[in-house]
């Protein structure tokens, strides 16, 4: 069966999804209702109330027999074998449909002092707050938009009750590089030394003190510390002043 329709050129219902578009031709037309051929393994069924957004009270003021039409596949049942079609071309995205974190394109076509609305595709326009328009600070929004303006942004919220989208556009720009922790200069580690330490070194080092004690001194000062290294890191908070 499957290879007599692909060889008769139809289509499977299977290879048809909601929101498809597919040119038809009128074959018969009912009071609720007109039968459409898209080409598929079965005709299409297109409800009286799905020829447009006004109301239609009659089928025949719309449509006629022979006339082709261009529909939407609104929903498919493969195991009954019906295609449900609908002219009224749909929505880009559903509200169940939209997600925090998706990139959506849109066109903005209203520009307020907070924020610019964008039309994605969706049942309402989506907001871009005036904070989320530029990593650069915006104080007049007609500096970085204006009505008509074809963007790109991310979706940050969806309020589906109250069917509102917060959207950014500075999510997409490329952020400032902060300067690579290589290229920072590490900075020499200072070792906090004790009191006794201090008295010591303080003793070790007198003004006039000869250069040929010099390698001694320093000599000391390591031992010192290495002596006394346990005892740092075990000290509390209570440690001599730092200079």
């Amino acid at each position: 069966m499957t290879e007599q329709l692909a060889a008769a050129g139809k289509t499977l219902l299977t290879a048809l999804k909601p929101k498809m578009s597919l040119a038809g031709k009128v074959t018969r037309l009912e009071l609720s209702g007109a039968v459409v051929d898209v080409g598929a393994e079965r005709e299409g069924w297109l409800h009286i109330s799905a020829l447009g957004k006004d109301a239609v009270n009659r089928i025949q003021d719309v449509l006629q027999v022979g006339q082709e039409i261009t529909v939407w596949v609104r929903k498919v049942d493969t195991k009954k074998g019906e295609l449900q079609l609908t002219m009224i071309q749909p929505l880009a995205h559903d509200w169940n449909e939209l997600r925090p974190g998706t990139t959506v394109h849109g066109k903005i076509t209203r520009i307020e002092k907070f924020g610019a609305f964008v039309d994605f595709g969706a049942e309402r326009p989506g907001l871009i707050h005036i904070s989320e328009l530029s990593n650069e600070y915006v104080k007049d929004i007609s500096t970085v938009a204006k009505v008509g303006d074809e963007v790109d942004a991310v979706i940050l919220e969806v309020d589906r009750k109250k069917k509102q989208v917060h959207l950014s556009r500075k999510a997409l720009e490329a952020k400032p590089q902060a300067k690579a922790e290589e290229d920072v200069p590490e900075e020499p580690e200072v070792k906090s030394i004790t009191a006794m330490e201090a008295a010591f070194l303080k003793a070790q080092s007198g003004p006039d003190q000869p250069s040929a004690t010099k390698s001694r001194r320093e000599s000391s000062k390591a031992e010192i510390r290495r002596r006394q290294q346990e005892e740092i890191l075990n000290r509390t908070l209570q440690t001599a002043p730092r200079k």
